[in-house]
């Protein structure tokens, strides 16, 4: 389990496509000290597995196919950035909320603005997502817990078609980005236009699935 409070961002340094999946080599130092083979990294909100390491360098993870399939991870060229974190300790303090590593689905980032010192992004939600978040709520996105300024089916929303054909509308979600979060991240990096990790809140998944069977009952 992780917090979505990034560490640090890391670097490409090296990727190796196979018929399996893709391995990346990323170069980090904070997070490549006192790594052990197995250890759970969230790399870009993706949960992935420790499989090699050089301490304080880098480390080695390994993509399976399903993973290149629904993440954006398997685009990645070397010399791109990505957003790190350990898995959370059971002693540790916990600053986010919870993030699992599991995406959901890939958003896309569809306006950037600048507020005095503040930045707010806004994203457009695949159909069907927006069920699962809240104002003021908490949501994932490239592995940073985020708090939801705003849902909105306004100008930057529009329809999509699902794989049967029918249409689909989405919703886009803004979050208020501090300095903090903008330095420390990859979203310094993001243009309009650039996919991300989508996470929705696990709680509320659970909410759903409870409803769901009860109402079925």
């Amino acid at each position: 389990m992780f917090t979505g409070i990034v560490e640090e961002t890391g670097e490409v340094v090296a990727r190796d496509r196979t018929e399996d999946g893709l391995r990346l080599r990323i170069g980090a130092n904070e997070v490549a000290t006192g790594l052990e083979h197995g250890q759970s990294i969230s790399v870009s909100g993706v949960c992935l597995t420790v499989e090699r390491y050089a301490d304080d360098e880098w480390f080695e993870v390994f993509l399976a196919s399903e993973t290149v399939d629904r993440t954006y991870l398997g685009d990645l060229d070397e010399g791109d950035a990505v957003n790190l974190e350990r898995a959370m300790p059971a002693e540790g303090r916990f600053d986010g909320h919870v993030v699992q590593g599991h995406v959901d689905a890939v958003a896309t980032l569809s306006n950037i603005e600048s507020v005095e010192e503040d930045w707010f992004f806004e994203f457009e939600l695949p159909p069907g997502y927006d069920r699962y978040v809240v104002e003021k709520g908490s949501i994932t996105l490239d592995g940073i817990s985020l708090t939801v300024a705003d849902l909105d089916e306004g100008a930057a929303s529009s329809t999509r078609r699902t794989e049967g054909g029918e249409a689909a509308a989405t919703r886009s979600v803004t979050v208020a980005i501090i300095p903090t979060t903008y330095d420390l991240t990859t979203l310094s990096e993001k243009d309009v236009g650039a996919p991300v990790h989508l996470e929705v809140d696990v709680l509320a998944k659970y909410v759903e699935r409870l409803l769901e069977a009860r109402f079925d009952a």
